[in-house]
């Protein structure tokens, strides 16, 4: 039998493609990639904050991910540690793997017998890598969305490098799923604070839409984790700004909706607060419910009067 297929070399068939990168000013470091494949985010993308990414695919070798991390944690760099990796993998030829570290290095290789078309383009703070594609075109498409992109934040720049490489093809087989992970520059001092997006689609007819919509609710949700962590610290100013640039990124999520207009009560503009509560209760009662149990609680701080105005809506 053939030593592709010998089960002991491999874990997945995740042929597909890939960015590994680095954002220079943050020193943030990401994995993306995109598969006719299940939940290919479970396979192909490795990263640890303060360390390094690691992107496995094709016939792949899933120990490559936290083996490739552990080799860059002993000071390896990733060319170094892409050698050691291969110098005892009999299936080699049939590997892609790409390691960044988080000085921005990069290393990749792409085996004789990974399905064509397959190539990478390594780059600065960057590296491509796809196989299995309808076109050769796919990782230099790849490579100059990346590196055109630099206006963005470095999760939506790896995003726009997978929407350039399905624009010329992608994945000969289509397209089932995709993922993003994002590591911090530095160690993380809690372990729960890593990685810092880890967003997954696991089978979806249009992955990358799914994905690049996920990470835009996250967006979201970041300024909705800052409005709550200023009505914490009693800035409801603060907490109102916030909980606005969340609901105008989603304006149909309603607790986005809902949390901008506690903010607005407690700031004594009841008038504005009372439109958005009176559509939010017709739409669903359970969020009068749940502001009739805010006021005990802190979270709700008006005049009686004016909560009776509130309770009054339904």
């Amino acid at each position: 039998m053939p030593t592709i297929f010998n089960r002991s070399n491999y874990d997945a068939i995740a042929n597909t493609y890939s960015i590994v990168a680095r954002d220079p000013k943050t020193g943030d470091m990401a994995v993306a990639v995109q598969s006719h494949w299940f939940s290919v985010g479970t396979v192909v993308s490795w990263g640890e904050s303060g360390v390094g990414v690691v992107a496995t695919q094709s016939f792949v070798n899933k120990s490559f991910g936290l083996r490739g991390l552990d080799l860059l944690k002993q000071g390896k760099s990733p060319s170094e540690a892409l050698d050691i990796l291969l110098s005892d993998d009999e299936g080699k030829e049939v590997r892609q793997v790409a390691i960044l570290d988080n000085k921005g290095r990069v290393a990749a290789h792409t085996g004789a017998k990974c399905i064509k078309h397959a190539g990478h383009v390594e780059g600065d703070n960057f590296s491509v890598q796809a196989n299995m594609m309808l076109s050769d075109k796919v990782w230099p498409s790849m490579a100059d969305a990346f590196t055109n992109s630099e206006d963005l934040p470095l999760p939506e720049r790896l995003i726009k490098s997978l929407e350039a490489a399905e624009a010329v093809g992608g994945d000969i087989r289509g397209k089932q799923s995709a993922a993003l992970l994002v590591v911090a520059s530095e160690t993380q001092e809690n372990k729960w604070d890593d990685p810092l997006i880890d967003i997954r689609v696991a089978d979806h007819e249009e992955p990358l839409k799914e994905l690049a919509r996920l990470l835009k609710i996250y967006r979201a949700y970041e300024h909705m984790d800052n409005g709550d962590l200023a009505m914490e610290k009693g800035n409801k100013d603060e907490a109102l700004d916030e909980y606005n640039s969340a609901r105008k990124m989603i304006p149909e999520n309603l607790e986005m909706k809902y949390w901008t207009a506690i903010s607005l009560a407690n700031i004594d503009k009841l008038e504005e607060a009372l439109v958005l509560l009176e559509d939010i209760f017709k739409k669903d009662k359970n969020w009068f419910t749940l502001t009739e149990r805010l006021p005990e609680v802190g979270l709700l701080n008006v005049k009686e009067s004016e909560l009776e105005k509130i309770l009054s809506l339904i």
